[in-house]
């Protein structure tokens, strides 16, 4: 195997912590990733973070509901699998690329 990692961050235009977490979910599962483990931690009085441990790497979540937006950072050692993952979230993607 080549040690190869493949990125993607960017903002989606949701905050809700339910509605995010089910949604990562699904794109993850769809995406072929085999989740190992998940961590989260919500904020008072709103806000969260969750990264989920993955066979193939790691998914970052963060939200940031005072200015309506979440931000999406995925590394992946598959390349399939992360393109796959970014051509389900590039619809929802409100800013992305190596600037933000």
């Amino acid at each position: 195997m080549r040690a190869e990692i493949f990125n993607f961050k960017g903002w989606i235009g949701e905050t809700d912590t339910a509605k995010v977490k089910a949604l990562m979910e699904r794109m993850l599962s769809a995406s072929g990733f085999t989740v190992l483990d998940k961590v989260e931690h919500v904020f008072e009085p709103n806000g969260f973070t969750a990264v989920w441990i993955l066979a193939e790497s790691h998914l970052a979540v963060h939200s940031f509901p005072e200015e309506n937006k979440t931000y999406i950072e995925i590394s992946s050692c598959s390349r399939t699998k992360n393109e796959a993952f970014v051509n389900l979230i590039d619809k929802l993607v409100i800013k992305a690329g190596p600037e933000i």
